[in-house]
């Protein structure tokens, strides 16, 4: 607010128009995002909603809202919410003017962001953990590697590993857990997401600031049904998302790749990615390093390379991620790697390879609890 306090576009008694963006809408969060009496709204949600009540667990979705506001608004001192989630590490890869425009980035550039909202919670207050929702693409193919079997299974891991091993509570959108991918549609008749569909007419029809094959390219890589295609339970032609009795084609197409890609196929699977999301749950449950330890991040020398220790009491669990489809050396605090113990890794004894060779695999990634000096 002004000294006057109003809000952005606010004369006297009205609200006025704000500016229209490059996607044809104004923006809401001047007026929505966090507004001057968000903590008294907030508190008096809690007080008169919930205050003697059990078994409750309030969440916030919270565009705008930056780390050290989570800091406060998750705080249990300020009788709020329980945990917000929040949104720049979502952007890491996008230009501030348009969702549907590539920028440079590095995996460091992720951990950056990752980093300040672990460190605003370092004292007070909770994190929402997520890289999947059903406004975002599937992680494994926008970070990750979706190209081949193996690229596929092992990035699906690597980032599951960045998920679990931070500091709060990690939440995993439906068909995360098997590695789903990105629908790849390649027409736009077949998208149903109106911001999708909006999107493409206002910027290649009305606009003409992007081409049809380079605006086509963006929806396949950002646009939110990549996320809303139907659960690949098993290998049936819809998937199993309709009664196999009576199979009924879902509203929006089923991911042609659920043959290879299904609940069915990795329940039983050991070295399946839905295993691995449950080795990685059971130690957030088992281990309370995981669960509660305080976040450090660790310099690799290498912008390919993510790596943070998790610390209780007197034992340390390092995780290390390369992140990239190459191989990467690490370098810096990881120029010499501790010995330790592997808790869980997505490749076969990634320490003794790192020491032997320098470097680590394509998706190469591990969480080790290092030995006490």
């Amino acid at each position: 607010t002004d000294a006057n306090g109003r809000l952005p576009g606010e004369t006297g008694s009205e609200l006025q128009d704000l500016p229209v963006g490059e996607e044809g809408y104004s923006s809401p969060n001047p007026f929505c995002a966090d507004g001057p009496r968000q903590d008294e709204f907030l508190a008096e949600m809690r007080r008169e909603v919930f205050d003697g009540r059990d078994g409750f667990l309030t969440v916030g979705e919270a565009p705008g809202i930056t780390a050290e506001r989570n800091e406060h608004i998750t705080d249990p001192a300020n009788g709020e919410l329980d945990m917000l989630f929040l949104f720049e590490h979502m952007g890491v890869d996008q230009t501030p003017e348009s969702k549907w425009d590539d920028k440079p980035w590095t995996p460091a550039d992720l951990e950056t962001k990752l980093a300040e909202q672990q460190d605003a919670i370092a004292r007070h207050g909770w994190a929402s953990l997520f890289l999947d929702n059903h406004d975002q693409p599937r992680v494994v193919s926008r970070w990750g590697d979706d190209t081949s079997k193996t690229g596929r299974i092992r990035s699906a891991k690597a980032l599951a590993l960045l998920l679990h091993m931070h500091r709060g509570t990690p939440y995993v959108y439906q068909g995360e857990e098997l590695g789903m991918t990105n629908a790849h549609f390649t027409s736009l008749d077949q998208y149903r997401d109106l911001e999708s569909i909006n999107a493409y007419h206002q910027r290649v029809e009305e606009t003409g600031i992007r081409t049809s094959e380079t605006m086509m390219r963006s929806l396949a890589r950002y646009g939110r049904d990549n996320a809303r295609t139907p659960m690949q339970w098993d290998d049936s032609t819809y998937a199993g998302f309709t009664m196999p009795d009576a199979p009924v084609e879902p509203w929006i197409a089923v991911n042609p790749n659920h043959t290879e890609i299904n609940a069915a196929d990795e329940i039983d699977d050991p070295d399946s990615v839905y295993s691995f999301h449950k080795r990685l749950i059971a130690l957030r449950h088992t281990d309370p390093v995981v669960a509660a330890g305080d976040y450090r991040r660790v310099e690799t020398g290498n912008d390919r390379i993510i790596a943070f220790t998790r610390t209780l009491d007197e034992r340390t669990i390092l995780t290390v991620i390369n992140l990239s489809p190459t191989q990467a050396a690490p370098a810096g605090e990881l120029e010499t790697m501790p010995d330790g113990t592997i808790l869980i890794a997505n490749t076969d004894d990634p320490v003794g390879n790192l020491k032997t060779t320098g470097t680590l695999g394509p998706w190469e990634a591990f969480a080790m609890e290092t030995d006490s000096e």
